[in-house]
């Protein structure tokens, strides 16, 4: 059998697209023919990714389409031949760019019409969690399921030391870590607003880090650098890094003392499992699929009262007992991870198709 996936943009290090090749190498594994076609290709993955107008791509008995954004891809994909498996990994609705850029207003709302374009015309729909799923349900797709992400987490487990920022943040501050795009539903504000109770009222031994893009939406960026200012945080104790190479985020997250997570939407939230994985407890508010991706683990709360949180991220911070309690509950957690449990459930999701 061949087994297509469709990926709109092929990036190194993006999730959707490290995650296709993972499902590809399992479908090979399993048998099958399968390569992955994108509409842009990132420069060193020429040879791994094949573009989106070999006439290949369009021969697959079995194609995936996995949906994050809109593009040509939809409206062809609905048209193929062979049978049609839509993976759904999440739109950011569009509230949450409409006070910072009115472009991503729009690329969210064509997206969200594009998925609903789609119904009635897939074989499966799939979601990388339930919570996505049940927005495919509510949408009035029929025959839906959840096809979980292979996450790999070994390899921040043995990247190597880096000397310099191992150094530097070694140091005696608490290091609060988020990791992600500098985003609207991410909620950075309310990091910002967090670590004001923080140093106010609770431990002036901080230091809040956002390790990822902070050029997405600039003029978000630029709100978050103003409320930095009018707090008068000083520069030191907020760190945003952009992007960094692998070895760099193990070791953000091998010096993380919390991890937290105050976003409004999240589709799954890869970096939570990550943060699990590296033995850092997580504090994360209680909205979307975070829920979900924790399954009981870490410590999540709701409402977003950020005065609490600042209470609970002191005790993950310095309570040791609480901390290894929490560590030990997230290890647990991993469990659902392993990859044998994952394409176990791949392969029964994949199951009505004949994968």
């Amino acid at each position: 059998m061949t087994v297509n996936q469709w990926i709109p943009a092929a990036h190194a290090g993006d999730a959707t697209g490290d995650n296709a090749r993972r499902l590809r190498d399992l479908f090979r594994d399993w048998g099958h023919t399968a390569d992955i076609f994108a509409l842009t290709i990132d420069a060193g993955l020429e040879d791994d990714i094949r573009p989106w107008s070999d006439p290949d791509a369009n021969q697959g008995d079995v194609t995936i389409l996995h949906f994050a954004v809109p593009s040509p891809m939809t409206a062809a994909f609905g048209r193929l031949p062979g049978l049609r498996v839509l993976c759904y990994h999440n739109v950011t609705p569009a509230r949450f760019f409409a006070p910072f850029d009115a472009g991503l207003v729009g690329l969210a709302t064509a997206g969200r019409r594009e998925l609903r374009s789609l119904v009635g015309r897939v074989d499966l729909a799939l979601a990388v969690s339930d919570y996505n799923r049940r927005e495919l349900e509510a949408y009035g797709f029929e025959r839906t399921g959840v096809l979980p992400l292979i996450l790999d987490t070994d390899r921040l487990r043995a990247a190597p030391p880096v000397p310099d920022l191992d150094a530097l943040l070694s140091d005696g501050l608490a290091n609060i870590l988020f990791v992600g795009r500098i985003a609207p539903n991410k909620k950075i504000e309310d990091h910002i607003r967090l670590l004001e109770h923080y140093k106010r009222y609770v431990d002036s031994f901080y230091r809040f880090i956002f390790v990822g893009r902070y050029d997405a939406v600039p003029a978000y960026y630029s709100a978050i650098r103003a409320l930095i200012e009018r707090f008068e945080i000083l520069p030191d104790r907020v760190w945003f890094t952009g992007s960094v190479p692998e070895a760099e985020l193990a070791a953000y997250y091998r010096h993380a003392h919390v991890y937290v997570s105050l976003s409004e939407h999240e589709g799954f939230c890869v970096p939570l499992v990550e943060a699990m994985a590296m033995d850092v407890p997580v504090l994360a508010y209680g909205a979307a699929a975070v829920p979900e991706t924790l399954g009981g683990a870490g410590v999540t709360f709701a409402p977003k009262n950020l005065e609490y949180a600042a209470e609970l991220l002191a005790d993950l911070v310095y309570d040791e007992p609480l901390r290894e309690r929490i560590i030990g509950g997230q290890r647990a957690r991993l469990d659902a991870f392993q990859p044998d449990r994952i394409e176990a459930e791949i392969d029964a999701a994949l199951a009505p198709v004949g994968v």
